[in-house]
């Protein structure tokens, strides 16, 4: 914990007056507290701990945010649980292994910063089809540059083997995590103890993740549901963006080791207010201004509910008024056509609008 102690003169004089009658037991219990109020003072000047993998958290979450790489995100449409559609499943992470590792992969992946796979698809990649030198999909990401991630988030609550599942996720590749927390806005809604508990959740996922060697995406996504306009929208992302960094700072989560993904600011899905790309830029930019601390490396962003050219506009906006990188995840929008066809144009493109120059 740095440099010794130096315990103070005073306190030291008091310690040995008191200590021939105040019992064994109680002296323990008086060391313990005075032990603890040390080490709650010395925290106050770091952001968090330093732990084993400190220096690789704040390393991978650099590459994380390399302009020009993008997020791949499997888990939206190959790896939703379906239960009903087991072997469809199946098909569609095959199909997109296939593609990626098919002819050159090393151009099919030029433009990826990093692939991030629900927990089957994730397991799935070990055993699927390898390439003529016999590397497995992982070792093909790895020799390429980029970062493999899984969702952790199984939609129930932080689990007791989650730091465990963390520890096997690491060891077979994975180098960051993702782990989602909704909340949806309405007259009432959301409440103050739901914006709390939502935070803690997230801040526990993410001390978990770096303990274990993962980067931690942080996903605070308010929902587009409802008639509400974009000024609620606004004062509601604040509030729930105030709360989360509150908690991560609560917990001593390494902020230079994680990355946020968040809601753009728009109007809710029923309302008739229509607004500018540069109106959803300049309430996104001032809600992530008055929230995120500079050290968070980026923000990535879905599409939330626009189209994928209203998107792309929308953050080419963003970007000529940004304190961080801000990017975008995707993976909804490929589902149509082949993946390495769409790859490309939609990667060059994604990378103007991460620079501003979109048109």
């Amino acid at each position: 914990m740095g440099g010794d102690f130096v315990l103070p003169e005073d306190l030291l004089i008091e310690i040995l007056i008191w200590l021939p009658v105040v019992s064994l037991l109680r002296f323990k219990t008086v060391c313990k507290l005075w032990r603890a109020t040390i080490e709650s003072t010395q925290l106050k000047d770091r952001s968090c701990y330093k732990r084993k993998y400190h220096e690789e958290l704040i390393d991978n979450a650099d590459r994380m945010r390399t302009p020009g790489k993008h997020i791949l995100a499997v888990d939206e449409f190959i790896g939703k649980p379906v239960s009903d559609n087991k072997t469809e499943h199946l098909k569609s992470n095959k199909l997109l292994v296939n593609e990626l590792l098919s002819c050159k992969p090393r151009e099919n992946l030029q433009f990826l910063g990093c692939v991030l796979l629900y927990e089957q698809a994730f397991e799935q990649s070990f055993y699927m089809k390898k390439t003529a030198s016999g590397k497995t999909f992982p070792d093909v990401m790895r020799v390429n540059g980029v970062l493999l991630g899984i969702e952790v988030d199984k939609g129930l609550g932080l689990d007791l083997l989650l730091a465990q599942r963390c520890r096997h996720y690491y060891r077979m590749g994975a180098r960051f995590a993702k782990w989602r927390a909704v909340l949806k806005i309405g007259p009432d809604e959301p409440s103050q103890s739901a914006i709390d508990e939502n935070a803690k959740g997230l801040a526990k996922f993410a001390i978990i993740c770096q303990e274990n060697g993962l980067v931690p995406i942080v996903q605070s996504d308010i929902l587009v549901d409802g008639s509400h306009g974009i000024e609620r929208c606004a004062d509601v992302t604040e509030w729930v963006l105030a709360a989360c960094y509150k908690a991560l700072k609560n917990h001593h989560v390494l902020l230079e080791g994680t990355l946020l993904m968040s809601n753009m600011v728009t109007p809710g899905s029923e309302s008739a207010d229509k607004v500018s790309h540069e109106v959803i830029a300049e309430y996104t930019v001032g809600a992530l201004r008055e929230t995120v601390p500079a050290a968070v490396p980026a923000v990535v962003f879905l599409s939330g509910g626009q189209s994928e050219e209203e998107a792309r506009l929308s953050l080419n906006a963003m970007n000529k008024k940004h304190s961080w990188l801000l990017s975008r995840s995707f993976g909804c929008t490929l589902q149509q056509g082949s993946l390495t066809s769409t790859l490309k144009p939609w990667c060059r493109a994604n990378y103007k609008a991460t620079i501003g120059v979109y048109n």
